[in-house]
């Protein structure tokens, strides 16, 4: 079909007038579609030096006129870009950088921090998390088998099914890492749906997952620099390549009750040299029930925990217990001194002021849960043994002690054990023995046949159970001593005191500086945790041994070495 006759003037070339100017964003209508003639009558727009056709010559504009021409045909198209009749353009993809300005760091997991903790997740409250792809396909490679390392990479797997259940259209953008509950955690999730194209230092072998992700990290730190990318790992030569090639890396600092163990409760608690002279105003004291109790309002009152001991060695010794804590007001309670031979407990007297406390724990059944801290050779599992024999032996407050410890060998494994559960775990119970041994030597007047029949009772009174086989179970009116309670992570130290049925007491017993598991701290140790969470309960205690007893020749070592 030939094109219409060319116009006469230039000027009508220009489709655009100052009405359709002046309203620009106006929301597009529904039109019909264009017809040849609209077509054709436009094409001369889009061909600004084209020649006229045969019939109808046109004549050549000016010069001035063209540039004002073109000048004009641009306005033009931008205009006509506009319409609704032309496709709009593809919106971008949202990157998750440009999502909220707030959430300024995007922190990238490693493998181990998913299954050391499954919730981490949910522990970077508005902050955004991003998975490479090779860390869902490491936790696909460990979610077969009963360790504990399997079973947290099957949770963070259904727990990742469960987020992209709750919007399944919204991968690419981020899900919402509070749809399932976690109101803590208000950032989002994002997924590595592109490969990774930066190149690592030729030293680095792409092949190894730990480099993959420091790829990830790379790319996502050039591809948003106006956003902090942090890679989290459990793996301290994971942190220090990243470190080398310039990238941040910071350890999982959640899973951790404190930074300084220094700080860790001791449950002992030094009165100050002026703390009669400011607290004396006012303070009331009673008898009841052969103990001694004192009301005071003071300073002091602030530093106190419920069930803390406090002790005064002063002009007016003092030694007792929180009992009560209201406000500035606190009731204390003397404690019984178990130092003395008339309150000897199966024979076995409290050799410092420590032990002393130790024992006021143990021998108290208002209290349900005890936890005893301290190095080798401060009496913990010594004392836990005899005030459990006293109360199963002849008080019969419980039934029988079981005692359970983590089984984690200081150095080489020696192998498979044979024989039943208790058998298996008597290589581990060493100390019980020793223990036992000492307690039954403590009455000399029954001689080497009463002796004998004591120890027979004695171990149809004990029990051994291993870890292993503790999920599932309730005790009932029992003495559970859990020995060597460093070695125990916090889901492991769950597991085990939950099983605490009505009448039980619990007893932990560790020293976190001997801590023989390679993925613990002295901070993410589950008896750090127990002793930071129950503190301040009311039928809970905690007391940090601080003088070796076993020996001269072990003090020493345990100082010097």
């Amino acid at each position: 079909m030939p094109l219409p006759k060319a116009p006469a003037k230039p000027a009508t070339l220009v489709t655009v007038t100052p009405e359709l100017e002046a309203r620009p964003n106006r929301k597009p209508t529904a039109r019909r579609p264009a017809t040849k003639r609209a077509a054709s009558r436009k094409a001369p727009a889009l061909l600004v030096s084209a020649p006229a056709p045969a019939t109808a010559p046109a004549p050549a504009p000016a010069p001035a006129p063209v540039a004002k021409l073109a000048a004009t045909k641009v306005r033009a198209l931008g205009s006509a870009a506009k319409k609704p009749k032309l496709p709009p353009d593809p919106a971008p993809r949202k990157s998750p950088s440009r999502r909220d300005e707030r959430a300024a760091t995007l922190f990238v997991l490693d493998t181990n921090v998913l299954m050391h903790d499954p919730s981490s997740l949910f522990r970077f409250a508005e902050h955004d998390i991003y998975l490479p792809m090779i860390t869902l396909e490491e936790l696909d490679n460990h979610k077969r088998g009963a360790s504990e390392v399997s079973r947290n990479a099957r949770q963070v797997s259904r727990s990742l099914d469960a987020l992209i259940a709750s919007a399944p259209d919204r991968l690419e953008d981020g899900l919402k890492l509070s749809a399932l509950g976690n109101r803590d955690a208000s950032g989002q999730l994002f997924f590595q749906t592109q490969a990774s194209a930066v190149m690592l230092p030729s030293s680095l072998p792409v092949d190894k997952a730990d480099n993959q992700i420091l790829g990830v990290v790379r790319t996502l730190s050039e591809q948003h620099p106006e956003r902090d990318v942090v890679l989290v790992s459990k793996d301290i030569n994971m942190r220090i390549k990243a470190r080398a090639l310039g990238l941040r890396a910071e350890d999982y600092f959640n899973d951790q009750v404190l930074s300084d163990t220094d700080l860790l409760y001791a449950g002992v608690l030094e009165l100050p040299p002026d703390f009669w002279d400011r607290h004396a105003k006012g303070m009331e004291s009673w008898q009841q029930g052969g103990y001694t109790f004192y009301r005071i309002t003071g300073p002091a009152v602030a530093g106190m925990t419920l069930n803390q001991f406090v002790h005064f060695d002063g002009e007016m010794q003092l030694n007792a217990i929180v009992r009560e804590i209201a406000g500035r007001t606190a009731v204390l309670q003397t404690v019984r001194d178990y130092a003395h031979v008339k309150n000897a407990v199966w024979g076995i007297t409290a050799r410092n002021r420590e032990q002393n406390f130790a024992l006021n724990l143990l021998m108290n059944p208002e209290i349900d849960f005890v936890s005893l801290l301290g190095q080798a050779g401060t009496g913990k599992t010594l004392l836990a043994l005899a005030a459990g024999l006293v109360q199963v032996l002849e008080s019969k407050r419980y039934t029988e002690i079981i005692m359970t410890r983590a089984t984690v060998p200081v150095g080489e494994d020696i192998g498979y054990l044979p024989g039943t559960e208790e058998e298996k775990m008597q290589p581990w119970m060493g100390a019980l023995e020793d223990n036992l041994e000492m307690l039954n030597k403590t009455d000399p007047g029954s001689g080497e046949w009463g002796r004998a029949a004591t120890n027979d009772l004695i171990r149809s009174r004990v029990k051994v159970k291993a870890l292993s086989f503790m999920r599932g179970r309730t005790f009932i009116n029992k003495f559970l001593i859990i020995d060597e309670a460093q070695n125990l992570t916090p889901k492991q130290m769950k597991t085990l005191i939950t099983r605490a049925g009505p009448g039980t007491k619990v007893m932990c017993l560790g020293n976190i500086a001997q801590i023989d598991t390679p993925y613990l701290t002295e901070g993410s140790s589950g008896l750090s945790y127990v002793v930071e969470r129950f503190k301040g309960w009311a039928h809970s205690g905690h007391v940090t041994l601080q003088r070796g007893e076993r020996s001269r020749l072990a003090d020493f070592a345990g100082d010097a070495l």
